[in-house]
């Protein structure tokens, strides 16, 4: 099609954005949890595809990466508050439940931070992160399916249900609450292990 990667980065947003400003704008209906589900894995989709072109045509550029983490970044910090505005402008359930896609948001952010400072640090250390050094079992693939976007992208097809799209949402985000817990123990961890080697050798 002639797209440049950061061509790609803008199409994904605008499928992805889409969806977003959907939930805010127009009240809950089956047809509309379809709509919304498939623009968010089509701008899924097409996030995935813009690194894939880059490294086709023979790397990508920092001000690419950039693009493409701020543009997930700004998804990340507006998909859950968008459940939020649309649950409580065109539901009636009780306002407890708009905790959910709160602490969702909180989970989902830090979650996001975290994995790129751990590349970050890694990175200024020499060090190859999880992601350049290859997946890992599929056992570990099957573990981490409930934090998986996609997923997320596919339970939006319950939204003209909110009473079901909320117990299934809040099942996802009490995983990945449980994930992003687990995983900063691992995180810190690891940073440990990095700094080890530095402060036995200051030591000397």
């Amino acid at each position: 099609m002639g797209l440049t990667p950061n061509g790609v980065t803008a199409v994904s947003a605008v499928f992805t954005f889409t969806g977003i400003i959907l939930l805010v704008a127009v009240p809950t209906a089956p047809w509309l949890g379809i709509v919304v589900a498939l623009l968010l894995a089509l701008g899924y989709a097409w996030d995935s595809a813009d690194g894939q072109l880059a490294r086709l045509q023979g790397g990508g550029t920092i001000a690419g990466e950039w693009l493409d983490h701020f543009v997930d970044a700004i998804k990340i910090a507006t998909l859950h508050l968008a459940v939020l505005v649309g649950l409580f402008r065109f539901t009636d359930i009780s306002a407890g439940w708009l905790l959910v896609p709160l602490g969702f948001s909180v989970v989902a952010t830090v979650s996001f931070f975290g994995t790129l400072l751990n590349d970050l640090l890694k990175g200024a250390r020499g060090v190859a992160s999880s992601q350049a050094r290859g997946g890992g079992t599929a056992l570990r693939s099957l573990v981490l399916v409930p934090t998986d976007y996609g997923l997320l992208c596919l339970v939006f097809v319950l939204w003209g249900w909110p009473t079901l799209f909320l117990a299934v949402y809040a099942l996802l985000g009490v995983a990945c609450t449980a994930f992003l817990a687990l995983a900063a123990v691992k995180w810190f961890r690891e940073m440990r292990r990095i700094d080890a080697p530095v402060t036995a050798g200051g030591a000397s």
